[in-house]
């Protein structure tokens, strides 16, 4: 028995936040803010645990709608213990610092929410408890009620470096929390590994519960496709422009090409990054030995690349093909990926080619939907024309829906509670599981809104 609350993420892709009361023990599983809103909005619903207990708090990876908002948890709870992966510490310390200007201009006319300051996040980082891959920690909430200790441990979620799912064993159960989860090796990151018990209840994410598989090629089929189009662009002296995550996305599509320019698949060409993603990329290097990879050999930082703050005009890219892997993922406004882009869009020989998700309020999604010679609305009263060739690709950090089911049928669990992905997804995967266990309970969560199971 425990009581289940979702703070964020639940019906939705968002700040993904969710507290658990095992018999006294609070405990909160990952931290986010929402990647679409502002301010308030973009915060977990910390007044609803206001009056619990909160004594443990799990990150599961350092993107930043399961992790951006930690900080402002700890200045309601400083008493809170933190723990993460090794990876995944080491990442937050670029990723929370970089936010902090951005999170001061959003929270500057919101007198109730203080932003957080550089010190505070030096100090935060300092105070995450490491947990390595399959060893358990033991815990007890200070108004803890049961007999012996909870025991968590950490198992690798093959979604990015570092990230994790945890298996929470109590007196009485077996309750396992995906996270973001992927079975399918990347370029860099191998595939998930499950404990191989019987759980009770999985708390299971569903991001890709609505895309149907053939949308979503291997890996390798997937950049072959790339590598095609990709050349048609270069071989016409255009450039490509690939929008990236800096965490994870640029990492594994920066390895991708680089292996295909080796394989002669792809036109050798200059490949330029830029922002916090070529920190990581060392990040990545400095814990090959003892993260689970493909290839421990490989260092990201050895690939060939020119830092983006070093192209010193635009016109360098109409004489000399080339890629540039910038973020952000989505062409937000003003960003690396948004500014260059609105230069693509101008010429009908380069290309700006989308690798992964794109929220539908995003200048990125109205560009992927673009076609050549058509005209987009990005900001209110100005019309922009697409004269560049406009290409989606497909490589995924998530599991494929039938990789979904593939875990509920390892884990068998008596319950599954469904999060991190939206309504079409959530009822694809519930009706599925049901026809083939139709003992499984299957449960559609709301924000806010407290369970007893």
């Amino acid at each position: 028995m425990f009581e289940f609350l979702p703070l964020g993420g639940a019906g939705e892709i968002g700040s993904s936040c969710f507290y658990l009361n095992i018999k006294g023990t609070g405990i909160i599983l990952d931290c986010g803010m929402h990647p679409r809103k502002t301010g308030i909005d973009a915060l977990p619903q910390f007044d609803l645990i206001a009056d619990k207990n909160v004594d443990f708090v799990f990150i599961s990876h350092a993107h930043h709608d399961h992790i951006g908002a930690l900080p402002f948890l700890v200045k309601r709870f400083p008493y809170v213990k933190i723990f993460s992966s090794r990876q995944t510490r080491a990442i937050a310390d670029i990723t929370l610092h970089n936010t902090v200007a951005i999170l001061e201009e959003q929270f500057k006319d919101i007198p109730e929410i203080k932003p957080y300051t550089h010190i505070e996040i030096e100090s935060l980082i300092k105070s995450i408890n490491i947990m390595d891959y399959k060893e358990a920690v033991e815990l007890y909430g200070w108004r803890a009620i049961h007999k012996t200790p909870i025991k968590i441990s950490a198992w690798d979620a093959g979604h990015i470096l570092g990230a994790a799912a945890f298996l929470i064993e109590t007196e009485n159960e077996k309750i396992f929390y995906t996270g973001d989860i992927n079975l399918s090796e990347q370029a860099v990151i191998k595939g998930a590994e499950l404990p191989e018990i019987k759980i009770d209840v999985l708390i299971q994410e569903s991001t890709y519960g609505a895309t149907d598989s053939n949308e979503l090629q291997s890996w390798w089929i997937e950049a072959k496709r790339l590598a095609t189009k990709m050349n048609s662009i270069l071989e016409n002296q255009g450039s490509v422009l690939i929008p990236v995550f800096s965490l994870g996305k640029m990492q594994e599509i920066l390895l991708t090409i680089s292996v295909l320019m080796e394989r002669n698949d792809l036109i050798k060409a200059d490949i330029y990054t830029g922002g916090i993603g070529r920190k990581i990329n060392r990040i990545y290097d400095t814990f090959k030995y003892t993260s689970v990879r493909i290839d421990k050999n490989m260092n990201l930082s050895d690939i060939p690349q020119t830092d983006i703050y070093e192209l010193k005009s635009f016109n360098h890219l109409l004489k000399n093909p080339s890629v540039l892997l910038l973020p952000s993922g989505m062409m937000i406004k003003s960003t690396l990926s948004y500014n260059y882009g609105m230069e693509f869009l101008k010429r009908n020989n380069f290309g700006i080619f989308t690798v992964g998700y794109m929220d539908i309020d995003t200048p990125g999604y109205l560009i992927s939907k673009a076609s050549s010679n058509t005209k987009i609305l990005l900001d209110e009263n100005k019309e922009i024309a697409i004269k560049c060739n406009i290409e989606n690709f497909k490589f995924s950090a998530h599991s494929r829906r039938e990789e979904l089911l593939e875990i509920v049928d390892k884990l068998l669990p008596e319950r599954i509670i469904f999060v991190h992905g939206e309504e079409k997804a959530i009822n694809w995967l519930g009706e599925s599981i049901l026809k083939k266990y139709p003992k499984i309970k299957a449960n559609y969560v709301i924000n806010g809104k407290e369970y007893n199971f």
